[in-house]
């Protein structure tokens, strides 16, 4: 299993960003997906999660503002994040929630909202 995150960097406050994950070594389109974070000093926060089927979750402090979305086509999961918060600093990572696979993350991206 491989996850690989791309599209973290630096962000005023108030803007968007996209998260990718390319996914490979397993089968992608059979598997709920994830995201989750860690800000400084805090601890694991989970984000965002799709089924197989599209359908979605989100926790409340993104509710809104953040949107996941799968390309089975390409094994790749994102997290499309708009009007960013100071708070949304953090390490990202992409992970399979569940089945075989379950606990598998990848090596996480940095995103920085700063002004």
């Amino acid at each position: 299993v491989q996850l690989v995150e791309s599209g973290g960097g630096l962000v005023q406050p108030g803007g968007s960003l996209r998260l990718s994950c390319a996914a490979s070594g397993f089968s992608f389109s059979s598997s709920a997906m994830s995201w989750a974070r860690q800000g400084p000093g805090k601890g694991l926060e989970w984000v965002s999660t799709v089924y197989s089927g599209g359908s979605t979750r989100y926790a409340d402090s993104v509710k809104g503002r953040f949107t996941i979305f799968r390309g089975n086509a390409l094994n790749t999961v994102y997290l499309q994040m708009s009007r960013l918060k100071h708070e949304a600093t953090a390490i990202c990572y992409c992970a399979i929630p569940s089945g075989d696979d379950g606990g598998s993350r990848g090596q996480e991206t940095q995103v920085t909202v700063s002004s």
